[in-house]
């Protein structure tokens, strides 16, 4: 069981990130898949989940309006699109399958490796 993320970088204040969370060895739609960051010195925090089956999504009001989350069964992948990122959006960014949808770090079942994102000028 794996869920890699990837997809940061450094970008200019505004700009846009889409983050890829790939999961291999288990059907990703049967769950709910977390996106999380974590900033230096700061707790980790739900960004964002979309449930398994009806898709129910959640976002932190931190996001809400930049952020869109979205899933390809498919390619058993959870997407996270990031626009209008501001320097606080910097931080390491984690999926993780959810025990429960939400944005609890407490409903969390598994973690994926994170990714870097830095928001600067």
């Amino acid at each position: 069981v794996q869920l890699q993320a990837s997809g940061g970088g450094l970008v200019q204040p505004g700009g846009s990130l889409r983050l890829s969370c790939a999961a291999s060895g288990f059907t990703s739609a049967y769950y709910a898949i977390g996106w999380f960051r974590q900033a230096p010195g700061k707790e980790r925090e739900g960004v964002s989940c979309i449930s398994r089956g009806d898709g129910t999504i959640y976002y932190a009001d931190s996001v809400k309006g930049r952020f869109t989350i979205s899933r390809d069964n498919a390619k058993n992948t959870v997407y996270l699109q990031m626009n209008s990122l501001k320097p606080e959006d910097t931080a390491v960014y984690y999926c993780a399958t959810m025990g429960v949808a939400s944005l609890s770090k407490l409903d969390v079942d598994y973690w994926g490796q994170g990714t870097q994102v830095t928001v600067s000028s």
